[in-house]
């Protein structure tokens, strides 16, 4: 059986200037686009504060998530891009924070830079559904 892809989609979705949908259903798996400290109005949260970015990050996560049938217990893959690695310490407390035993699978790199100069730390997730 094969499953027909589906997107999510979401009220006031500040990722549709962009042109990215917040996420795609694909049979039991939840595939979400990087999500980063960007309010529903659009504009970023926390400039220049890490904690405050990476704390919008997972809301917006936790948000898109609920919208496709799942929540961080589920989540199984996660992808971090940091635009400084100094900040690892504080994702190793965040995952702690938002995750449980047994952790996701988790990629973490250094970019250059994101979509917006802002921007401090991006996240992409896979979850169960």
């Amino acid at each position: 059986m094969t499953s027909v892809p589906t997107p999510i989609a979401l009220p006031d979705d500040p990722l549709a200037p962009y042109l990215i949908a917040p996420a795609w259903r694909v049979g039991d798996l939840l595939f979400l686009s990087g999500q980063a400290s960007i309010g529903a109005d659009g504009s970023i949260v926390g400039i220049g504060d890490f904690d405050a970015q990476l704390a919008q990050t997972f809301a917006n996560i936790e948000r898109v998530l609920a919208a496709g049938g799942s929540d961080l217990s589920k989540v199984v893959k996660v992808t971090i891009y940091l635009t400084d690695m100094a900040h690892f310490p504080a994702i190793l407390e965040a995952r702690q924070r938002w995750f449980t035993p047994p952790y996701p699978a988790d990629t973490t790199v250094e970019v250059k830079g994101l979509a917006l100069a802002d921007l401090m730390v991006e996240i992409d997730v896979i979850a169960a559904v």
